[in-house]
């Protein structure tokens, strides 16, 4: 088993930033590729970034392109969602996954196998 602890979350105004962190436990991090997810109220869960194990490439939903860095520290068994620009439609649970193969189908990742309980990003207009 893989623990996910998400951190980071928070209330901040439209324009702002905000840090995700997601520290993970429990088998070797390095392995797996990661990825964030969020789901806003009344929404389904959708992906918004992903990060190979090895941390040379990256996928980002269109949403947040450009406003968006996913990031990983292996040494420190961590990945991080660094949002810039956030907007009111920004609001949402953020998630943290892990999987050793996800799929990537037109630029979005799924089957993930590994989720961690998430934190609340609120931006406020």
């Amino acid at each position: 088993q893989l623990q996910l602890v998400e951190s980071g979350g928070g209330l901040v105004q439209a324009g702002g930033s905000l840090r995700l962190s997601c520290a993970a436990s429990g088998r070797t991090f390095s392995s797996y590729d990661m990825g964030w997810y969020r789901q806003a109220p009344g929404n389904e869960r959708e992906f918004v970034a992903h990060i190979t194990w090895t941390g040379d490439s990256t996928n980002y939903a269109d949403s947040v392109k450009g406003r968006f860095t996913i990031s990983r520290d292996n040494a420190k068994n961590s990945v991080y969602l660094q949002m810039n620009s956030l907007k009111t439609e920004d609001t949402a649970v953020y998630y943290c996954a892990a999987a050793v193969n996800p799929a990537i189908v037109g630029g979005i990742v799924y089957g993930m196998d590994y989720w961690g309980k998430g934190t609340l990003v609120t931006v406020s207009s």
